[in-house]
Parts: structure tokens; C-alpha cells; sequence
């Protein structure tokens, strides 16, 4: 999915690797998704980003589902891994 995203040899070919402006055009949240995201970020207080990196993870999660979209779902399961690596890293 990844390089059907990105194309053959491009730069960058990882979800890892998007810009804060391929995030924004690649990892767009319905209003369910948007609000969780909104919720999130005021409850554990996230940077501009954490807020990218949790959308980066929750993009590969939703191709890994197999899914276009990014669901409200996948952004929770991308959070719940940035909470478990801020407690780690304490």
C-alpha cells in the first residue's frame, strides 16, 4: 500500500518517513477520527509532533487492516501505543 502511495523509488517510500505535509494529505481523519484525535491531544497534552508520529502509526495500522481510510479504530490503537512508549520511556 505503501508504495502505491508514495510510488515506485520515491522519496519517502515508509509511512515512517512522510512529511508534516504528507501527513496532513495522506492521513486525513473522518469527524469521528478528528474528534478522538482532538480529545487525545488535550487530555495527554501532545505536540504538533506526537500528534504526526501517532498519525503515522495509525496510517500503518490502517494499511495493514487493509483499509484506504484511516478509522477511528486505527487512531486509537496508534494512541494507546504512544501512551505505552511515554510510560516506558518514564
Amino acid at each position: 500500500m505503501q508504495i502505491n502511495r508514495f510510488g515506485s523509488g520515491a522519496s519517502p517510500a515508509l509511512n515512517a518517513a512522510m512529511t508534516p505535509q504528507q501527513v496532513n494529505a495522506f492521513c486525513a481523519l473522518d469527524a469521528a477520527g478528528g474528534s478522538l484525535l482532538e480529545a487525545a491531544f488535550e487530555k495527554l497534552g501532545l505536540s504538533v509532533a506526537t500528534r504526526n508520529c501517532i498519525l503515522k502509526v495509525a496510517r500503518t495500522i490502517a494499511d495493514l487492516a487493509g483499509s484506504k481510510a484511516i478509522r477511528a479504530a486505527h487512531l486509537a490503537e496508534a494512541i494507546q501505543y504512544r501512551r505505552l512508549d511515554s510510560s516506558v520511556a518514564r
